[in-house]
């Protein structure tokens, strides 16, 4: 039975809505729902009236449904981007085909969300994995893609904390670190976690261009604990601005005033972020190449979970949103990468600046189901009965990567990476393609790839 309890520990706000949806939640659990769904159902019970002001603004969707599943998944970012665009300062908002809810509190930003903010920087628009991107490179000539990746492995590193190493950020980068109000004294995180790549869905991956069949190294990652830091400080300073100019806000849409001594530092500290967060994944790349004696042929990277100032003066805010117009950065050569799963290409546009979409696009395939959920439908579908769960994990492990090399860093395969927990790539291809979002002009097909892993398990550092 779900009671009140049940409800407050999902994040709802106990209110007289409580009554109906109790009633509607039980009938549901009555009916075999998932946790999932009911929790879908009461974020659309939940009154928005009582957030903030009461005139939310219209936001442009760029995302079809093919299924209930997919029915269900884009119901909850209506309901949390009805929520989000009544925040006072925002002016506009976009939903890229990727789009899927990224938190339990009504009109938190979902992933795929993008907004346009007047004279705000919004710290939970960007989230604690500041910067998370994506980087190229594409090697001169043929190489042994295993090798490629053999040595990816052996340079690179996983998980969370450090690594001991003698690899240092750019000394200018430290420099500033140093002096900038919102990320003196993070220069310990600064300097363990840099040639670092994280956990979850942040990977290597290895294969080589369609057009000219040169292997290509692609890594995604942010700025690790540095940017996490960051982020907690910036946060800290939001709420405290929000709770005296407009306390009906909920924290978690707190913002920083752009144009005050607190807005220019933490933008500056931001763009010192996404400094580090390029050199991060620049090292990693020419380790590879410094080992494997290969020539660079091409190299770009773009960012998501990032704010960008256009020439209206606006603050474009992308949460797992990757930006798609000419000249957003000094380094933009008018090229998006766009990953799928482990499975598929990666796709590279073009540029389009499309407007409905604010210039942005999907920055992967996007999920149905939060990670859960997904392992909770496939113990109910695979090995709930099994006699032998570890052999049975194994096998779904082996059926999904039948074609790829897929490692895990940490060695127990995370099965809420694999390619079936996302979105169909060809759907969200399809949309990227009707919507205008961008142009593919080549693929990266995929040899392999590493990810983290279950680290909790069986991680490398627990092992004497």
């Amino acid at each position: 039975m779900i009671d009140g309890k049940q409800l407050i520990a999902w994040g709802f706000k106990p209110g007289k809505w409580f009554k109906d949806a109790l009633i509607a939640a039980n009938a549901m659990r009555d009916g075999q729902a998932t946790d999932e769904m009911i929790y879908n159902a009461m974020l659309r019970m939940q009154p928005v009236e009582t957030l903030m002001r009461t005139n939310g603004i219209p936001f442009n969707m760029l995302i079809d449904a093919e299924n209930d599943l997919e029915r269900a998944n884009i119901d909850a970012v209506v309901q949390n981007m009805d929520a989000l665009m009544r925040v006072p300062t925002i002016k506009a908002g976009a939903v890229m085909p990727d789009a899927c809810p990224s938190g339990p509190q009504l009109g938190t930003i979902p992933v795929g969300g993008v907004v346009a903010t007047e004279d705000a920087i919004h710290p939970g628009f960007h989230s604690s994995d500041i910067c998370c991107s994506v980087q190229v490179t594409v090697f001169h000539r043929n190489h042994d893609l295993k090798q490629l990746l053999d040595v990816v492995q052996r340079v690179t590193h996983f998980g969370p904390g450090d690594r001991p190493s003698m690899i240092r950020p750019p000394s200018p980068i430290m420099e500033e670190v140093a002096l900038n109000p919102f990320t003196a004294g993070l220069e310990n995180f600064a300097l363990g976690h840099f040639g670092t790549q994280g956990d979850g869905n942040h990977f290597a991956y290895v294969g080589h261009l369609r057009s000219s069949g040169k292997p290509a190294l692609v890594t995604h990652h942010g700025s690790r604990g540095f940017g996490a830091q960051l982020y907690k400080r910036a946060m800290a300073v939001a709420k405290k601005h929000t709770a005296i100019v407009a306390p009906r806000v909920p924290p978690h849409n707190a913002w920083i005033k752009a144009s005050s001594a607190d807005g220019e530092a933490y933008w500056k500290a931001l763009q010192l972020v996404r400094l580090w967060t390029r050199s991060n994944h620049t090292i990693i790349h020419d380790l590879v190449r410094n080992y494997c004696g290969l020539a660079v042929d091409d190299r770009f990277w773009n960012e998501h979970n990032f704010v960008f100032q256009k020439s209206d003066g606006l603050f474009y805010h992308g949460k797992g949103a990757t930006p798609n117009w000419s000249g957003f950065s000094a380094d933009d050569d008018g090229r998006t990468l766009v990953p799928l799963n482990m499975a598929e290409p990666i796709l590279i546009l073009e540029h389009t600046n499309n407007k409905d979409a604010l210039g942005f696009a999907p920055h992967g395939a996007g999920r149905n189901l939060g990670r859960k959920a997904y392992m909770r439908g496939l113990k109910d579908q695979y090995w709930l009965e099994s006699t032998d769960d570890a052999a049975s994990q194994m096998a779904f492990f082996e059926q999904e990567t039948a074609n790829i090399d897929a490692r895990f860093y940490c060695g127990k395969p995370d099965l809420s990476e694999l390619p079936g927990a996302y979105k169909n790539a060809a759907s969200v291809r399809a949309q990227i393609n009707k919507y205008g979002i961008g142009k593919v002009v080549d693929e990266i097909i995929p040899y392999g790839s590493i990810m983290a892993g279950d680290w909790e398990v069986d991680a490398p550092w627990r092992k004497k």
